[in-house]
């Protein structure tokens, strides 16, 4: 039976991919809705380039709603140094013509972890962790409720993308990420020490851009502009394919291998805030609240995300 999740996110190029993987394999994973929260650029172009996707995957019937557009506490920040001006920079894709949902995001998953069995949905969060954290704060008992939260945030051992101490999803709203970590539900996260490992390098790129069909031309396009960043600013050989971490571990999780450990969020630090503090060592005598994913099979994650993406005609 396939797993019911809810993908919470804020696209990107990279959660493009993670969208498309997930609606390539229904036999494993059942979509009950997208939900668009601010981040790598403005919500109005997050939910736009959500139905986007959906409608390069042919998938018109996913539901699509617009949540949050500013973090808990400060002013949001965005990426479009990475992504482009309007997250999606690389492919020339149609305007979106499938609605947008009218109910708040926050609405659409207070209403659907209620209604759902104990234990039944799976949230995957690809940006900041507003919408979720709201959600939490708004109907606390909806927490018991959900299966699992498996999200793309965070860093330890490859420390931070946006400054020297935070990962960008954890930055840009800390105060939700620490309610989210805080919240006793289980969580597996899919840091930059696994992420980083995900490489994009010529030839993955090639027999994504060798599917000949629409999705895996635009998946090609929107990597080829992902990586002129990346590349620039790691020197690696090709760019991390950070959020489709997160559905391929839905579908094939002994890909991936990490430990269950303490996670904090720094909220306060005047070098460190949004830093994530993973306890690998077992030092703080903090319980464990997480599995910190640290190393993937890198050929197994880029043979499922092209044998599923080929299956998007």
């Amino acid at each position: 039976m396939p797993r019911k999740i809810i993908i919470d996110t804020d696209p990107g190029q990279d959660d493009a991919v993670a969208i498309l993987l997930a609606l390539a394999s229904p036999d494993e994973i059942e979509v009950l809705g997208l939900t668009a929260v601010a981040g790598n650029v403005p919500l109005a172009l997050t939910q736009k380039n959500a139905r986007m996707i959906c409608e390069l995957a042919g998938r018109r019937d996913i539901r699509i709603f617009a949540g949050c557009d500013r973090p808990l506490a400060g002013q949001l920040v965005t990426a479009e140094h990475v992504h482009g001006r309007t997250g999606l920079d690389g492919p020339t894709l149609p305007e979106p013509t499938m609605p947008l949902q009218e109910a708040h995001a926050v609405a659409f998953l207070i209403e659907t972890l209620r209604a759902a069995p104990e234990g039944e949905v799976t949230l995957c969060p690809l940006g900041p962790l507003t919408n979720i954290a709201t959600a939490l704060r708004e109907a606390p008992e909806i927490a018991p409720r959900i299966r699992e939260i498996v999200l793309m945030g965070g860093a330890y051992f490859e420390v931070g993308n946006i400054t020297p101490a935070a990962e960008f999803n954890i930055f840009v709203d800390p105060e939700a990420a620490a309610i989210v970590f805080g919240s006793g539900i289980p969580i597996t996260v899919m840091p930059l020490d696994v992420t980083h490992k995900a490489l994009v390098t010529a030839p993955r790129n090639a027999a994504f851009r060798t599917l000949g069909t629409p999705v895996g031309r635009a998946v090609a396009a929107m990597t080829d502009f992902f990586e002129r960043y990346d590349r620039e600013k790691y020197g690696s050989e090709g760019a991390p394919l950070h959020d489709p971490c997160v559905t391929a571990y839905l579908i094939r999780p002994e890909l991936f291998r990490g430990r269950h450990v303490n996670v904090e969020i720094e909220t306060e630090g005047r070098f460190t805030r949004g830093m994530t503090v993973a306890d690998w060592w077992g030092v703080s005598g903090r319980a464990p609240n997480a599995t910190f994913m640290g190393d993937l099979d890198a050929d197994g994650f880029f043979g499922l995300l092209t044998d599923r993406l080929g299956r998007l005609t």
